[in-house]
């Protein structure tokens, strides 16, 4: 039987196969992603937080640090007396003047000796004292606050105590002189051969505590289990030291290293207080900082004292770099940490 005309069948009333449940699925499609109001304004949040917070570090740093270094840098091409407009300029005279004077390739050597010697008398020192402060041994830590109170003294007390000590009728030669070992007295300050020993001794007797600390802090990083199973296993104690400690200690002890080299490249008060602008040139204990007020601001030079410190900066951030690069870089690769997309 015909279907009456204009009459549609029920198929032809449904929609096209696929059509509905594309409508649906539009309908129940997120919308497209992109950020939301709540967490825009939480980001803006954070941000001002760490422009506040950061913001007058920042403020302090570039203006103690930042600027000084470059007026310094810009006084540096001038022949400058320290007061009125720079005008009369020379240039790279003044940084052509330091790497030809004598004495400043002198003070640049006796800061590498200072360098050298404070790693290989302080390290070894300090990491022996430190396994030993390290033990329950009775009064330990009574040990440690009189190995780390050198470290918090001024380092004007320590000059001039020091300074009258090792005068050359000072408590050290009197103390030789009493006991029987006068022939031992010396000139412990002006003798050119001893002068930079006295030196390094006390710097070792104030620097050392620090060292001590830092280390004790790295050994209770370490885990009490390595050392068992070492010496479960039939290992010495020299052998757990050398093949677990030391390796563990590893990134505490280049640290330390990092600070004592720049600490060594910067020394100046108690050279200065100790022996003074012009007996430290003499006895061979001048640095490049001594060096820099000398011929400076004594000298009424600051243009020059500009150059030199433009110079000391460079050799420090030089030394700095190449460190990180060469020495620190295994220790900050664990660090850093990249944002995923």
């Amino acid at each position: 039987m015909s279907e009456p005309q204009g009459a549609t069948s029920l198929a032809d009333q449904r929609p096209p196969q696929g059509t509905q449940k594309a409508g649906d699925g539009a309908r129940r499609a997120p919308s497209p992603a992109g950020p939301r109001p709540g967490r825009r304004k939480a980001d803006w949040r954070k941000r001002l937080e760490i422009t506040v917070l950061s913001g007058p570090a920042i403020v302090v740093f570039v203006g103690f640090v930042i600027f000084p270094v470059i007026l310094a840098g810009y006084y540096g091409f001038f022949r400058w007396k320290g007061y009125g407009p720079a005008t009369d300029f020379v240039g790279l005279g003044n940084y052509l003047i330091i790497f030809t004077d004598s004495a400043f390739h002198e003070v640049l050597a006796h800061n590498g000796i200072i360098l050298v010697l404070s790693l290989v008398i302080q390290g070894p020192i300090a990491i022996i004292l430190a396994l030993l402060l390290n033990q329950k041994i009775r009064g330990r830590s009574v040990i440690r606050v009189l190995i780390f109170v050198p470290y918090i003294i001024s380092e004007v007390i320590v000059g001039i105590g020091w300074g009258l000590m090792l005068q050359t009728s000072g408590a050290v030669n009197d103390l030789l002189q009493s006991v029987g070992l006068g022939a031992l007295r010396a000139d412990w300050l002006s003798d050119p051969n001893i002068a930079i020993w006295s030196l390094m001794i006390i710097i070792s007797w104030k620097y050392i505590g620090f060292a001590v600390i830092l280390f004790l802090a790295g050994l209770q990083s370490i885990p009490d289990e390595l050392f068992e199973a070492a010496a479960i296993d039939g290992a010495s104690y020299w052998q757990i030291q050398r093949s677990i400690t030391l390796p563990l200690l590893g990134p505490t002890l280049r640290i330390w290293a990092f600070l004592s080299i720049i600490g060594s490249l910067q020394l100046f008060d108690l050279v200065f207080i100790i022996w003074g602008q012009y007996v430290a040139s003499t006895a061979g204990t001048s640095t490049m900082a001594t060096y820099m007020v000398a011929n400076g601001r004594t000298s009424g030079n600051f243009g020059y004292g500009s150059a030199v410190a433009v110079v000391m900066f460079l050799i420090s951030l030089v030394i700095a770099l190449t460190y990180q690069r060469f020495v620190l870089r295994r220790d900050t690769a664990g660090a850093l940490t990249e944002r995923r997309k």
